[in-house]
């Protein structure tokens, strides 16, 4: 159980350094670009598919109940 627990807890680390990241490359992005919507939208889309899988854990919706 403790391996398990410290492995969500890396993973949870390197998805939120992977937001921190995609947030830094949306900020470059706007600051650079003329026309940014459709680098701006891609990039939400991951960070939002990120978070409901990570961090909602939408996963559980399709995955067999546990009892115990």
């Amino acid at each position: 159980m403790e391996n398990r627990k410290k492995a969500d807890y890396r993973r949870n680390f390197y998805v939120f350094i992977a937001l921190a990241v995609l947030t830094l490359v949306e900020i470059i992005i706007a600051i650079n670009l003329a026309n940014p919507a459709v680098p701006l939208l891609i990039i939400a889309l991951i960070k939002a598919g990120l978070i409901a899988q990570f961090f909602m854990h939408i996963y559980r919706l399709w995955r067999e109940e546990e009892h115990g």
